[in-house]
Parts: C-alpha cells; sequence; structure tokens
C-alpha cells in the first residue's frame, strides 16, 4: 500500500504547470493525457510559433536503460514514416533531467473515446477510418516497422476526418531485432495479436489482426474476444475463431464481415498477408476493385424489389425485400443453392430508342422462372451505384460489378441488342462480380420486331441453364410461351413505369402504366401496377378496381406474379388470411423470391398476430441488411409485440444509417415511451418536430399521446388544438381527424362531454375511414349518446371487410354495456373476437365481465391485455400511438381483483395512480377512494 502510495506521489509530483517553459522553448498549455511512463502536454514552441505536443518521461524510469531505449526508439522509428495518417515526430530533448519528445499536435477526439460515446459507428465512418489506418500502417510496414500496440487510444480523428496512427513505443523494426526476450508479452491484451498472447514473433500481420479488432469494435460496438479475465481473453483468440460480425449486426454486409473475419484468422498464413492487401479489399466493398477475402456463399441471400405493402409511411409499396434459400420449399431448393443476379443496361446498338431499357424487366422476369434465382432491382442498383461514383450515369457491366460486389449479389448479367438484317441479335453473358470470371454466355435471334419478347424469354432460359437451372423442358418451354406482353412498345412504357415507382414518383408512373395498358390492352401486370401506386396514393376505389382488371388478366402473368399479385389485393382489401395463403404459396414455390417474409410479416400484423409478424420482420432484415423500411417496420412489429427494447434497437440502427428518418424516429419515440422513459421520448419527438410538416404532426400527436398517459389532459389538449390547425392547414384530414379523436378522448379526461361530442362529430368529418368511425363512435358512447354511436354501428356494418364489421360488433358491445345489457355486451365482444382477436376487444371483454361480476374473468382479459400491451401503442394499427390507453387497464384490473378479494388489487390502484400523478377525472377519483379504503 506504501510503495503504491509513493508511486502515485513521483507520477504527481513531476506534473508540468501552464505557463512553464522548457529549455526557454516549449511553453506549457494543458495537458492532453497522464499514464504510466508520464505525461503528454499541448504546448507552444516559441521559435517555430506552432503549437506541438510534447511527450515526457518520468525521471525515476528515465533511469531505466530498458525503457529509455523504448523511448528513443520511438522518435527513430516514427521519424522514418512520412505519411498523412502517422504522428509526425520532430526531435527527442532534455531539459534539466527531463526528456521528453516533441511532436506533432492533433486536434480531435482518439477512437477510443469516439466508440464509447456512440457504443459503434455507421458502416462507412468504419470502413473510412480503418482505410486511413491500413494507409498509415502500410507505410511504416514499408519501412519495416511494426507497430505491436494499436489500439483505438492511440488513433486519433481530427474533426476534418484525417485519423492518426500514434505511439510507436512498441514498434519494432525488421533489422533491428527484438527489443525483448523471446516469451515477452508486450502490448494491450484485448487487441493483441494469437501469436503476441503467445509470445511469439510478431510480424506486419500482428497489425493485421488487430485492425481486424479495431473494425470489428467499430462495427459491433463489442470487442471480439471479451472474457472474465486477461488470461481468458488472450486463450480465446488462441483456441477459437471470433464470432462473425454479421452474425452480431445483420446490418453489416456479409463482404465486409467476410473481409473482418479474414484480418482475424488465427493462422499468419490465412490472414492477409499485407496492408495494401487489406486496404484493397476495403476499397473493393467501397467501390473500387475486387474483393479477395472469402465471398458469401452463393446460397444465403436473394433480392428483388416487387410492389408489397409496407408499415412505414402506412400503405407503401416497392419495398426491398430479400428470402433465404434455407426457406422449405420446392425440391429445386433442396439441390440448388439460391443466386442472386443484376441486370447491367443491355446496350442498345440499334438506331431504335424502344429497346432503352426496355428488354432488362422481361430479361429478369424470364430468370425468375427458375424458384432458385431472384433479381436485384435496378433502381436502386442505380442510386447504389451514384453513392460509390456520383458521376456514373450508366449501369454498365463494370459498374453492375460494383454495386454486385457491395451487396452481395452473386451474378451479373450484360447483354447487347443489335440489328441483323430485318431481325435482331440479342446476346447476354453472366459474370462473377468478384473474380469478374466469365460464368457463361448465351445469344439468340429473332426475324422481326415482333418476335423480340419471345426471343428474350428463350435468351433467359438459356441463361438460367448456365447457371444451373435443371428445370424439365417441358415446364421451361411453357415458361418461354408465357409471355406477359405481345407488345415490344407496352414493355417498355411498363419499365419506364417501373423506374418511376421504384424511385417513389407514384404519380409519374400512373401515365406510363396506362400508355402500357393502351398498347397491350391484355397486360395484366400493367393493372397491378395501376392498382399499386392507386393504393399508395390512397385512392382505394381506383385500386380495386384496377386489381380486379388484373386478376381478369392473371392467365398472362408468371406464377410469381400471380401470387404477387393476388396477396397486394388481399392486403389492400384486409382479407389478411388469404394473402398469408398466397405468400406462403409464393415462398413454397418460388424460394429465392423476396416478397415472402415481408408481405407476410404485413399480413401476420393485420391478423394482430404480433409474434409472428416480429418473426417474419426480423427474417426480412436478417436477408436484407441494408433495407431501411425492412429495419423500421421490424421497429414497428417489436413495439406491437411488446419488445420496446428491441423496437428501439432496430429504430436505433435506422437512424445511424439515416438520423432524418421521421418514421425511425417515430418508432424510437413510441419505443421509449413503453419503456417508461418519457424524457428520450420527448426529446425524440422534439428532432421529429424539427423535420418539416409529416415530422412535426407526427410529433404532435405523440406528444400529446405522451401528456395524456402521463393524466396532463390540458396539455394535451393545447398540443392537439395547434396540431390539428396545422394538418387542417397542410390540408392533411386524415392526421387531423387522428388528433381530433385523441382530443375528444381528452376532453373525456376532463370531465367535459360537451366538447367531447363536439370533437367527435369533427373527427368524422375530417375522416370516415372505420377506424375514425370506431373511435368517434366510443367517444359518443362514453359521453352518453347513444343514439349517433348506434348510427354508426349500422355505417360500419354496411362495409363488407373484416376490419369495418369487427369495429361495429365492438361498438355494439359497448352500446349494449352502457345499457346494462351485459349478457349482450359480451355475445357482441366475443363475435368481434372472431372477426381478429383484438387488443380492444379484450379490453371491452374485460369491463364486460368485470360489470357482470366476472371477476376471474375479468381478471383473465385485463392480465392479457398487459400481455398484449404492445398493440396499445397503435390500437388501430395505423402508427398513431395510443399508448394513453394503457393506464386504465391497471384500474379495472384493481376492481377484478377487489371483486375477488385479492391483496394485489392494491399494487394495482397504486401503478394506475403512479402512471397519472396529476390527472384527474373519474377512474382516479374512484382509485384514490378504493385504496384509501383498504
Amino acid at each position: 500500500m506504501a510503495a503504491a502510495a509513493t508511486r502515485a506521489m513521483s507520477a504527481t509530483a513531476n506534473i508540468l504547470e501552464a505557463g512553464q517553459v522548457l529549455g526557454g522553448r516549449f511553453e506549457i498549455q494543458e495537458m492532453l493525457g497522464l499514464g504510466g511512463m508520464g505525461a503528454v502536454y499541448k504546448a507552444y514552441d516559441r521559435d517555430i510559433d506552432r503549437v506541438i505536443a510534447l511527450k515526457c518521461i518520468r525521471p525515476e524510469l528515465a533511469k531505466d536503460p530498458e525503457i529509455t531505449q523504448r523511448f528513443t526508439q520511438e522518435l527513430l522509428l516514427a521519424r522514418q514514416i512520412a505519411h498523412k495518417n502517422v504522428i509526425r515526430i520532430f526531435d527527442v530533448r532534455d531539459s534539466g533531467g527531463l526528456k521528453f519528445i516533441t511532436m506533432e499536435y492533433v486536434e480531435g477526439r482518439d477512437l477510443g473515446s469516439l466508440v464509447e460515446a456512440k457504443g459503434k459507428l455507421p458502416i462507412a465512418d468504419s470502413v473510412a477510418i480503418t482505410m486511413q489506418i491500413c494507409s498509415g500502417l502500410a507505410c511504416a510496414h514499408a519501412e519495416g516497422v511494426v507497430h505491436r500496440d494499436l489500439k483505438p487510444s492511440n488513433i486519433m480523428v481530427e474533426p476534418n476526418g484525417r485519423v492518426v496512427v500514434m505511439d510507436f513505443g512498441l514498434a519494432r523494426a525488421d533489422h533491428i531485432g527484438q527489443m525483448t526476450q523471446t516469451g515477452a508479452v508486450m502490448g494491450t491484451y484485448q487487441y493483441m495479436s494469437p501469436e503476441q498472447a503467445k509470445g511469439t514473433k510478431a510480424d506486419a500481420r500482428s497489425d493485421i489482426f488487430t485492425i481486424g479488432i479495431i473494425l470489428y469494435e467499430l462495427l459491433t460496438g463489442k470487442t471480439p474476444y471479451s472474457a472474465e479475465s486477461a488470461l481468458a481473453s488472450l486463450l480465446k483468440r488462441t483456441q477459437e475463431a471470433a464470432v462473425a460480425p454479421s452474425q452480431i449486426d445483420p446490418a453489416i454486409p456479409l463482404p465486409l464481415s467476410a473481409i473482418v473475419a479474414k484480418c482475424l484468422e488465427r493462422d499468419v498464413a490465412k490472414r492477409y498477408q499485407t496492408v495494401d492487401d487489406l486496404l484493397n479489399d476495403l476499397k473493393a466493398f467501397q467501390g473500387g476493385s475486387s474483393i479477395t477475402a472469402a465471398s458469401p456463399k452463393t446460397s444465403q441471400k436473394m433480392l428483388w424489389l416487387v410492389a408489397s405493402f409496407v408499415l412505414a409511411g402506412l400503405i407503401t409499396v416497392a419495398a426491398i425485400v430479400k428470402w433465404s434459400s434455407s426457406s422449405t420449399g420446392s425440391s429445386a431448393t433442396a439441390v440448388h443453392p439460391t443466386v442472386k443476379v443484376l441486370l447491367a443496361d443491355f446496350q442498345n446498338n440499334t438506331s431504335d430508342s424502344v429497346f432503352d431499357g426496355t428488354l432488362e424487366s422481361s430479361f429478369a422476369l424470364a430468370m425468375e422462372g427458375a424458384p432458385f434465382i431472384s433479381a436485384y432491382n435496378r433502381t436502386q442498383a442505380r442510386k447504389t451505384l451514384n453513392t460509390i461514383d456520383p458521376a456514373a450515369n450508366l449501369l454498365n457491366e463494370a459498374g453492375a460489378s460494383l454495386v454486385a460486389v457491395r451487396e452481395g449479389v452473386n451474378v451479373v448479367i450484360s447483354g447487347a441488342v443489335e440489328k441483323l438484317g430485318n431481325g435482331y441479335k440479342i446476346s447476354c453473358k453472366a459474370i462473377d462480380p468478384v473474380s469478374s470470371k466469365t460464368l457463361g454466355l448465351a445469344e439468340t435471334e429473332t426475324n422481326a420486331k415482333s418476335g423480340v419478347l419471345q426471343a428474350v424469354a428463350q435468351l433467359a432460359d438459356k441463361m438460367r441453364r448456365v447457371l444451373g437451372d435443371t428445370t424439365p423442358d417441358s415446364s421451361r418451354l411453357q415458361q418461354q410461351e408465357t409471355v406477359t406482353s405481345s407488345s415490344l412498345e407496352a414493355v417498355h412504357e411498363y419499365a419506364v413505369a417501373q423506374d418511376f415507382q421504384f424511385s417513389g414518383k407514384w404519380e409519374e408512373a400512373l401515365p406510363h402504366y396506362s400508355k402500357a395498358i393502351e398498347l397491350d390492352p391484355n397486360m395484366g401486370r400493367a393493372y397491378a401496377g395501376m392498382a399499386a401506386m392507386s393504393a399508395n396514393m390512397g385512392r382505394k376505389a381506383d385500386a380495386e378496381k384496377y386489381y380486379q382488371t388484373a386478376m381478369a388478366h392473371i392467365d398472362r402473368m408468371s406464377d410469381r406474379e400471380k401470387y404477387r399479385t393476388r396477396g397486394g389485393y388481399y392486403l389492400m382489401t384486409r382479407q389478411p388470411e388469404k394473402a398469408i395463403q398466397e405468400f406462403n404459396a409464393l415462398v413454397e414455390q418460388y424460394p429465392a423470391d423476396a416478397a415472402g417474409p415481408t408481405n407476410l410479416a404485413l399480413s401476420y400484423f393485420f391478423t394482430r398476430d404480433m409474434q409472428k409478424a416480429m418473426e417474419q420482420g426480423r427474417r426480412s432484415v436478417d436477408v436484407s441488411p441494408k433495407a431501411v423500411l425492412q429495419r423500421t417496420n421490424l421497429a414497428l412489429y417489436s413495439i406491437y409485440a411488446g419488445d420496446y427494447a428491441s423496437g428501439a434497437k432496430a429504430a436505433q440502427e435506422v437512424l445511424s444509417a439515416n438520423p432524418n428518418s421521421a418514421d425511425a424516429l417515430g418508432a424510437l419515440a413510441i419505443a421509449q415511451t413503453g419503456l417508461g422513459n418519457f424524457s428520450s421520448a420527448t426529446a425524440t419527438y422534439k428532432k421529429l418536430e424539427a423535420l418539416g410538416t409529416r415530422g412535426a404532426s407526427m410529433a404532435n400527436i405523440g406528444l400529446a399521446d405522451l401528456a395524456e398517459l402521463q393524466g396532463h389532459s390540458a396539455e394535451a389538449v393545447t398540443l392537439l388544438e395547434k396540431g390539428i390547425a396545422a394538418d387542417i392547414a397542410a390540408k392533411e384530414s386524415g392526421s387531423a381527424a387522428v388528433k381530433t379523436v385523441a382530443l375528444g378522448q381528452a376532453y373525456l379526461s376532463q370531465g367535459d362531454k360537451r366538447k367531447a361530442l363536439s370533437a367527435a362529430e369533427s373527427a368524422m368529418k375530417l375522416d370516415s375511414q372505420p377506424s375514425v368511425l370506431m373511435a368517434a363512435g366510443d367517444i359518443y358512447v362514453n359521453a352518453g349518446d347513444v343514439v349517433h354511436a348506434t348510427k354508426l354501428v349500422t355505417q360500419l356494418s354496411a362495409r363488407i371487410e373484416p376490419e369495418p364489421q369487427l369495429y361495429a360488433a365492438l361498438l355494439q358491445g359497448a352500446i349494449s354495456l352502457s345499457r346494462g345489457q351485459r349478457m349482450e355486451a359480451i355475445q357482441s365482444f366475443e363475435k368481434a373476437q372472431k372477426i381478429s382477436n383484438s387488443w380492444l376487444g379484450h379490453f371491452y371483454l374485460g369491463k364486460a365481465y368485470l360489470q357482470n361480476g366476472s371477476f376471474t374473468e375479468a381478471d383473465s382479459e385485463f392480465e392479457l391485455c398487459l400481455k398484449r400491451r404492445g398493440e396499445a401503442s397503435a390500437v388501430f394499427l395505423d402508427d398513431s400511438p395510443t399508448l394513453r390507453l394503457i393506464p386504465p387497464i391497471y384500474y379495472f384490473l384493481a376492481r377484478a381483483q377487489e371483486g375477488l378479494k385479492s391483496p394485489a388489487a392494491a399494487e394495482s390502484y397504486r401503478t394506475f395512480l403512479k402512471m397519472q400523478p396529476e390527472g384527474s377525472g373519474e377512474l382516479i377519483t374512484d382509485a384514490r377512494h378504493r385504496l384509501e379504503g383498504r
């Protein structure tokens, strides 16, 4: 103990003070860090008028020859390296017995503190930082200098993004030899290579292993060899492989995960042999040259852009989805791994512009006749290429290969069409984007323009066989004959419409779909496109009309398109059970198709089976880690399944890539509210509020819901009145209606039934959606206006869809319960639950049983409401928060427990009152009275 105190006193006794001048030249400004060997200071060099850094060695350590040698070696070795990513060392000096090194002063933060503050860094930032580390070390290694103690704390990141490798105190030059004896373990254990852990010779490949650890930590926020002790951690890296980063975080692309794995090979012979090799693969990942690291197996993931409905933004189409070959399904996938293909732009070597961008969509559709093949969306590929090379305007073979390497696409197919007498010749080539190796060639000819589409189908059949399709000849012949349009011009218009659709320009897509139909009135998939665009823009009647027409021409679609079209129709019309049948059939017959998991997740969501929705949502993200919509949806599904922590995590992962995602911020705020982190939720809503009109509208209802949840009805009213006015000014009547319903509920909390009734009436004038009618009807019932509520039951019952029928039964039950007709109410609620097993249905049933004196049944229903509390986050499945409905559950649960003479009633009353400490109203008054009387 005394010895430790003496060392501490010795260390502090030699700390330099601000203003102190060394050698008449170096004026100390502040201490930057203090370590076991000494301290580092920021200083002003008077001679050269420059701020520098001083690294001092403690006087008592300066007497140790080995430490002095190591200190001097840092100067000698580092001065050999002249590179922008390596700290510049100026000189070694001695002033009054104090030895110090003068070096470049680097403004910024060390990488260790950066990771500690953020947990992990975005993928692009992680790769960019690692590439700069590699550049600096490549220069050091070229001079024969091995760092041997690389770690985040001695890597600085400047505000302008420059990365600087520092602290060569344990570095060794190959020509100098070992400083320490064989068997000595030198370095920081968390970042040691296996050979360093064993005390054997460490060469440049040891630094590469450490780079792998650092990149792993940047990407995942974790070190790969964490253990209970330093010794256990050291042994772990010598005995077992690290868990792949992509298994820790599915958002990490597989090619990048493979790069990290190659860095972390225990066998140095299997590791990258030079930093330049590693740097080349990182450049390839960013869009440079080919990757040499082990590429992901072709059997893992598939991607296809389809018209699928997704949660974020209510009804949206054209979501990016993937499907894994490990799914159960046809026998083809049992013997053949899935193959993901990207079609480069076919060269149009004719003078006819109709071929521009036309053949690719038909070729991709025909390629997908093989169950194991799926095509990567070309619109998304162009966007990705633009991030790699902003100057690129063509998705040629080279550009497509860059995208394929980044996105894990297995095969790139390029092609060309040229005039051949009166006919045409069409050719194509398949290549491996990683090795640039040609996998196969195919070509076909046609004597007339009218035969081009049939020729494309034949060409695709040849290429499918090149990629391993063993479909029987009879089936392949049938696929060739299933050309979905007879008009090349119609296909051209359809392709233009698809580009607009997948770019989110739905209004612009419609006239091109319409033109395609005009050119080919039997083109079923063009009608399906019209339906999807109409649904996206809220034109449900038009969407239904176009879907019906598409069904009439469904024989002109491929089997995959048939499943997608029927499934999309059933989703739009809220027939989720039928949608599940279609998408399950799609997955079973075409395991490589991407629509399956995303659309199944949404289908299960509409059945209110939130656990299955979350499972399918997670699968969709697993196979499509870069798709923002899928990850945002996973956040919402997780919330509705009651897993608020997972919902928050998924939302934060979206925000790490896109901090201005309104949907992700909205989901995060709901998750934080569900977790009880009200201050965090408020801060998130404030960020959302700053994102423009839509963000402000979403934040307003969120903040109001949060206020009402805590019993602050007056605050909720003020917020909602402001939000309603803003929505009406922006002509967002649907959003205004949702807020007006919430306003009516807030008035009910205050006991103002007149204003509540007025709000209900206003809400229905703004929007007559079934969910608005249901919520307005509930206000009518609670305010005592059963006549108007009954009229709404009639209005809802007239609709044939399941959702309005559900709301009609629930509202009828609420009316019966308000009249004291308990058995009639229970029957209505049970009827509703047969239509859809809703959270609201359990809530109403609990109240009916409670009123009937059936306390055991009531207790069961309210317990179930709490178990399924995630669904109360947005009871109408519209992503508008309704967490304000949760506190009353505790009150009614307490009433049921009280009826059962359970002592748990008191705690339930306390929980209810604790959730709304400043609230008022009948329930709060009654709860306080009952608790005081116990």
